[in-house]
């Protein structure tokens, strides 16, 4: 008796010895594995694993078995017991004897996954390259697959998964959201579904149609822009048929290693309704849908007739006067949309706080009264709904006066615009097909026949410059010299002249007018008219009397003349003149030389850019050129284009990303700074104090007592990410100006490129060749934009 006892407890013993070293496997097999706390699943390719973690709350003891990518269990994109989770560590997942795979653990019933309904001996579970658990019978000839957990999602969508319906089992795929950050329970607010009648996504919140794409239009692109297809690789997939009909997006261009240059695609349903893809962090659907906006594929909510057609919630950071929470539920099941459903329904409800009561961050306060904005930055953050205009009866009946007098004026207007677009395009074809420059006085005495470019005689500039006296000189570039004058009629001009030997020709030069004329912004330099008599070539531009940004951040004895609050405006300025060349202006233009010294600054310090003279043209739909020829300058230039030639709208954001650092710290890129011992760039160094958790020493010292700290470290955090070695993980230009301006959360920031020494010593200035009189600190560089073929 003693004997059978002793070998009973060996064999126990035995089997928890094994179940516990299961670290390396990606395998669980019937009969004699399991899988508990103290041990995991990991696929072969290393990218995901299948445990046990806890999550919730500090408080919280639930345990849940999941699958999470990337050693990252806080969220793990699948879960087998969401609904039941464990309290302790007693979870055990096993397939017994008869083939069924089941969840054990104390104090509850189990979760059965698959039930043999016959006797099996050879079953087994493998968590796949795909991130799929899979369940198969071995002694079938093609591996009959009996369960996966691809056909039960919980909150992430990854390639090969299906959104949709089985008409034959009448199961159907789709996400759930998780209730709050801290509460994965299967009760959140949101579910991503595949709407089989109009063959689009959906969002739905409580069942009602939230946020949705519009239909599939091809197999990159829905009716509303989600995701960037073409870009990513990304290839959607509809199929319809007797059996199912349903959608699922695969990726050409994953990494299936943990050393791979791209992140395994996930696209994750958000507890605000939101979809957020991995890959680029970017935000997609319901983050945007509060109230009645309907931009952008969101749908109006119901409500009563208090909220009318212009409320909606705005984020805003304040609090309530002379009030307390008037109301208050602590229903663990309300998420925080519940509560802005709630309130948007109760007319007297102002707004809801962005945490919930309870320590899952579920429940409700809801605010009355009067609500102050408190910009500080230090004040608790609020869904606030922001009134719409209700207007005064009289208003209604001035409009209706106005309309036949404003139809009347915009018809005018509009036979003028047409009469003078017409006037443009001729003058400006004239000036392309000169045949000499004794032309020019004949276009002169046209100038007024409505576009907006002053054909100037060679007299007037020689006059307006005092005969290009070298006390009007303001700088040289490659182009040829700047000078400043002054004209009959007062304004101040800056002349930018061709040098005899700069190797452009009249084509060319009537070429870069011709495409300067049709840039507008108020953040770029304006081009005024030109000269073209004789062997003369000259550009005309308004002048800039604070010369060039470099001239203030770099300058000891002027840095300081330029104050927080100046610098931020400077930076927005520059982004939204990026943006308007990169997807706004007639043409798609790449600068390919942004930087500090091609920044100019008005009378009122607001920047401008110049100097495109390295510019590319592409057509509105091309997105990449490439070259053999690397032009630009040392520190700016994005690794992509630095490496192989490839230019496009990101190396314009990585090179906004050095400036904006330069313009926070007030040091140059191509200073070499110290850490340690190892010598860094101005890059390096802001990423080493990223990761020591002290950006704040990146700040200009002449700002730091007076900048806002969270608006400063939002914009070191927002040039790290411009300037990550992988163009694919930099924002675009519309997103950068977003993150500056907002409070949203973040994406972290990789290694960036060109951060070390080694870098620093490889990477070479490709800038035209240095003239006389041409310095990198405090140079005047006014706009010449070549030409290029699209690519």
């Amino acid at each position: 008796m003693l004997s059978s006892m002793a070998r009973r407890i060996y064999r126990f013993l035995l089997f928890c010895f094994c179940a516990s070293h299961v670290l390396a496997a990606d395998t669980l097999y019937q009969g004699g594995d399991s899988l508990n706390s103290s041990s995991t699943l990991v696929s072969k390719n290393g990218l995901f694993t299948l445990g046990f973690t806890r999550l919730g709350s500090a408080e919280s003891n639930a345990s849940y078995l999941g699958i999470w990518y990337n050693n990252d269990t806080s969220h793990p994109f699948w879960l087998a017991n969401r609904d039941k989770p464990i309290s302790d560590t007693s979870g055990v997942l096993a397939i017994d004897g008869s083939g069924n795979m089941k969840l054990i653990y104390s104090g509850g019933d189990p979760v059965e996954f698959y039930s043999s309904q016959s006797s099996a001996t050879n079953i087994t579970a493998i968590l796949e390259d795909s991130g799929n658990f899979v369940l198969k019978d071995e002694n079938s000839g093609s591996q009959q697959v009996l369960w996966q957990s691809f056909d039960f999602p919980t909150d992430t969508f990854l390639p090969g998964m299906k959104l949709g319906i089985n008409h034959r089992t009448g199961q159907t795929w789709s996400l759930m959201s998780w209730l709050s950050d801290l509460a994965p329970t299967p009760a959140g607010a949101f579910t991503f579904e595949w709407d089989t009648n109009g063959k689009e996504l959906v969002i739905k919140r409580r069942d009602v149609i939230y946020w949705t794409t519009g239909p599939l239009r091809s197999n990159t692109s829905f009716e509303i822009p989600f995701l960037d297809a073409a870009v990513l690789d990304f290839s959607f997939i509809n199929d319809s048929n007797a059996d199912e009909d349903y959608f699922m997006f695969t990726v050409s261009a994953n990494q299936f290693t943990p050393q791979g240059q791209r992140n395994f695609s996930m696209w994750q349903l958000e507890y605000d309704g939101s979809i957020v893809d991995n890959t680029t962090s970017r935000t997609y659907g319901g983050s945007t849908c509060k109230g009645n906006n309907t931009d952008g594929g969101c749908e109006r909510w119901s409500g009563p007739a208090c909220r009318s057609n212009r409320n909606s919630f705005e984020l805003r950071r304040g609090y309530f006067v002379n009030t307390v929470p008037i109301k208050v539920d602590d229903n663990s099941s309300l998420s925080i949309s519940d509560c802005m459903d709630i309130c948007w329904k109760d007319c007297q409800c102002v707004g809801v706080p962005t945490v919930g009561n309870n320590a899952n961050d579920t429940g409700c306060t809801f605010y009355y009264g009067s609500f102050t904005q408190d910009l500080s930055g230090n004040a608790i953050q609020y869904h606030i709904i922001v009134q719409g205009s209700t207007g005064k009866r009289n208003w209604i009946w001035i409009i209706l006066a106005s309309v036949g007098f404003v139809s009347l004026m915009g018809l005018a207007g509009l036979l003028w615009y047409l009469r003078r677009r017409r006037l443009r395009e001729k003058y400006l074809n004239e000036l392309l097909t000169l045949d000499s420059t004794n032309d020019t006085l004949e276009l002169e005495n046209d100038g007024n026949k409505g576009h907006n470019l002053k054909v100037y005689t060679a007299a007037t500039i020689m006059a307006a410059t005092n005969s290009f006296s070298a006390d009007n000189k303001l700088g040289q570039g490659g182009f040829g010299p700047v000078y400043k004058g002054k004209l009959p009629d007062g304004r101040e001009i800056a002349v930018k002249r061709l040098s005899r030997n700069s190797g452009q020709g009249l084509v060319e030069f009537k070429n870069e007018l011709i495409l300067i004329a049709k840039l507008q912004h108020m953040n770029l330099v304006r081009l005024l008219g030109c000269c073209i008599q004789g062997e003369e070539k000259m550009l005309v531009y308004e002048y800039m009397p604070n010369k060039s940004l470099d001239t203030f951040i770099f300058d000891q004895s002027k840095r300081e003349l330029i104050d927080w609050k100046k610098r931020f405006e400077i930076i927005e300025g520059i982004a939204q003149g990026l943006l308007y060349l990169h997807k706004y202006s007639r043409v798609r233009i790449i600068h390919r030389d942004l930087k500090a010294s091609n920044i100019l600054l008005d009378g009122n310090l607001n920047p401008k850019i110049s100097d495109f003279g390295m510019a590319r043209i592409f057509k509105i739909n091309d997105l990449e050129g490439n070259t053999n020829q690397i032009v630009g300058t040392r520190g700016y230039i994005s690794p992509e284009y630095f490496m192989k030639g490839i230019f496009s709208v990101k190396s314009d954001v990585f090179s906004f990303g050095v400036l904006l650092l330069e313009i926070v710290s007030g040091r140059r890129i191509q200073g070499l700074l110290d850490i340690d011992g190892q010598p860094l760039n101005l890059v390096g160094y802001a990423w080493e104090l990223w990761k020591a958790g002290s950006p704040i020493e990146l700040v200009d010292p002449i700002l730091r007592e007076s900048c806002s700290k969270d608006q400063v470290l939002r914009c070191i955090h927002v040039g790290l990410l411009c300037v990550e070695d992988n163009a694919v993980d930099r924002p675009i230009m519309s997103d950068v100006i977003s993150m500056l301006t907002s409070e949203a959360q973040l994406p972290l920031p990789k290694q960036p490129a060109f951060s070390n020494a080694r870098s620093i010593a490889e990477e070479k200035s490709f800038s035209k060749p240095a003239e006389s009189g041409s310095e990198e600190t405090g140079s005047i560089n006014y706009v010449s934009l070549s030409t290029m073929d699209a690519r």
